[in-house]
């Protein structure tokens, strides 16, 4: 008998539109394995099987395959984005208990081109931390379960890696997506900002926040991608030569790259050489002021999306984070020091085409439940393993995540690849030559 857990999105797609597998085959087959692994993983904060089943019938009654790019392909849904007849949660104890009214527009453009809504997956409370922990559940590694999936996509990650699902969405609005995607082995990437539409109303985080697929190759993500942003997948191409600028210093003053995380950029550099590429070590200029941009921003984004919550049943490293945003609303909205800081790195993308540096500084911290330390135990957990990817978020530009190597407990470890607007495509063509030429273990082994 064919198995459809852990085969991907475009083989399970392919698979329906030939009439050999059928939708509701494939999402039972998911839940079975949601239902068998996720008590060992934390991922999913709820599970949809009786409405899955009933969607996938519903795809199935379509008949119009050949339109569908994501023809009975089971899909989790990050618990900050809506999804029609199920509560929005976030993490939070704080927020409403009440069914949705309707699709957050990502996830319309899913089922719209096919995909079946299996489940919504655990996040930090507020989607504040690189931690996927709360009140609602803890998110492990599926490689190390020891170790946070990350966060705040950790929920989806971790069901991806697990073969829970071949896909799964997320967003990101300080590394959001890329922390989960590399510490669990994942392909991701956070679009350039107003590529992939983030809804009417729905926090952004002063417009750093992007929504974007988490998947086990470069094609599936591609391929979600392309759904998510409304444009056709387009031809899987070499990219030329490109400029390649490899730097393993850390954008934080006193956050160094851990040996792992430094020989995975090594190992891609050398890799990229060997595909043609013109590669060369180059820092590019961060600002001394980085770290307090960052962390204004961060903490901002925070204190808005806590406004309309009571904030008694906030856990405390939220509140405090949320009031430590307060003094920084006003200038944090005018988008000042985000200008500031693309005039000051745009140089440095007229000389090369693509930035490569670790995805992150040191693996995930032990999994558990963070939500109830102290905030400058969180902060500095945070900051000192995930000081490569909030630049990125600031300045509005592409990055993406991509396997590359293992670290010495076994675990994947990861590069991270950065470009200028309108540059994603050229991002998943060099993701693409780094998985052809260095394939990875697509999931965990989890049974």
């Amino acid at each position: 008998m064919t198995t459809w857990a852990g085969r991907t999105a475009a083989e399970i797609s392919a698979a329906v539109r030939e009439k050999r597998v059928t939708p509701r085959e494939v999402v039972a087959e998911h839940l079975a394995r949601i239902e068998r692994l996720d008590g060992r993983v934390g991922a999913f904060r709820t599970v949809r099987a009786e409405a899955a089943l009933a969607e996938a019938d519903a795809v199935a009654a379509r008949g119009d395959f050949a339109e569908l790019p994501l023809a009975g392909v089971p899909v989790a849904v990050k618990d900050n984005l809506a999804v029609r007849g199920e509560s929005r949660r976030i993490g939070s104890a704080a927020t409403p208990d009440t069914p949705a009214p309707r699709d957050h527009v990502t996830v319309a453009r899913l089922r719209a081109a096919g995909a079946v809504v299996v489940g919504l997956t655990n996040v930090p409370e507020l989607c504040v931390f690189g931690t996927t922990d709360g009140v609602l559940g803890i998110a492990r590694n599926p490689w190390d379960p020891t170790r946070s999936a990350g966060g705040s996509s950790g929920g989806s990650a971790a069901a991806v890696a697990a073969g829970m699902v071949p896909i799964a969405l997320g967003n990101d609005g300080m590394g959001s997506l890329r922390i989960p995607a590399a510490n669990c082995g994942l392909v991701t990437i956070k679009p350039g900002q107003g590529v992939v539409p983030t809804g009417d109303g729905d926090s952004t985080w002063f417009g750093m926040s992007e929504n974007g697929p988490l998947a086990t190759t470069v094609e599936d993500a591609r391929l979600m991608f392309s759904v998510l942003a409304g444009t056709e997948p387009g031809p899987v191409s070499a990219p030329g030569v490109l400029r390649v600028a490899v730097s393993l210093r850390s954008p934080l003053a006193g956050v160094t790259i851990s040996r792992p995380y430094a020989a995975a950029a090594r190992d891609a550099a050398g890799l990229l050489m060997r595909a043609g590429h013109q590669v060369r070590r180059a820092d590019p200029p961060y600002p001394l002021s980085l770290a307090m941009t960052s962390l204004a921003h961060w903490t901002a984004g925070t204190a808005a999306d806590a406004r309309p919550l009571d904030p008694r049943l906030l856990t405390r490293r939220t509140r405090v984070h949320a009031r430590l945003g307060r003094p920084f609303l006003r200038t944090v909205s005018s988008g000042a020091s985000r200008e500031q800081l693309r005039r000051r790195l745009e140089p440095f993308f007229t000389e090369h085409d693509v930035l490569l540096t670790p995805a992150l500084a040191r693996r995930s911290p032990k999994a558990g439940p963070w939500h109830e330390r102290g905030w400058l135990s969180n902060v500095l957990a945070n900051t000192n393993y995930s000081p490569l990817t909030p630049a990125w978020n600031l300045t509005g530009w592409p990055a993406l995540s991509v396997p590359c190597g293992t670290l010495p407990s076994g675990a994947p470890c990861a590069v991270q690849l950065v470009g200028l607007p309108g540059t994603e495509s050229r991002l998943l063509d060099l993701a693409g030559q780094l998985e052809e030429r260095n394939p990875w273990q697509r999931t965990a082994p989890m049974d």
